[in-house]
């Protein structure tokens, strides 16, 4: 039995998010089913007839009850989505232990080690269950330790050119 592959698209640019989306497809149509877990996003993509329309192949899920960015909420609040993220990653463990799917994305999870919610270390050993599952990893921030953890890492940064006149 083979492990699945770990790929990461950090960075400050955009675009991860459709990168990942856009694995999804390719995986979609090769038959795979994906599952998809956004973090961090305020409202997402939970309300896409789109991505809706793509279920049972690719399933989205958002554990976060808050349409607001997690930045902006009151200390209060961001206990609560702490808890609900944890079931998120906990759902994610599951859905990799189980072999739920061929492919998993975790959406801006490399925010929620930036924010002190989960460790790299969580991390690791989330996708130590992951068998022959593949995963991707989303977000900003990018240190060797998360680096150590996949197979492939894509920085995407925003280039800003000067219009010769």
């Amino acid at each position: 039995m083979g492990k699945g592959l770990v790929h990461i698209y950090a960075g400050d640019g955009r675009g991860k998010s459709p990168a990942a989306i856009g694995r999804a497809v390719m995986a979609a149509v090769e038959g795979k089913s994906v599952v998809m877990i956004q973090f961090l996003k305020g409202r997402g993509l939970g309300d896409s007839d789109f991505l809706r329309r793509m279920e049972p192949e690719i399933k989205l899920f958002r554990f976060e009850k808050s349409d607001e960015n997690f930045a902006e909420l009151s200390d209060e609040k961001k206990r609560e989505e702490i808890m609900n993220i944890r079931n998120g990653i906990n759902f994610a463990k599951k859905v990799l232990s189980t072999g739920e799917c061929e492919l998993l994305i975790l959406d801006e999870v490399l925010g929620l080690v930036e924010k002190g919610i989960i460790t790299v270390e969580d991390l690791k050993n989330l996708l130590e269950c992951r068998g022959e599952t593949s995963v991707i990893l989303t977000g900003i921030s990018l240190n060797d330790q998360i680096c150590m953890l996949a197979d492939q890492v894509s920085k995407i940064e925003t280039l800003k050119f000067k219009v010769w006149e």
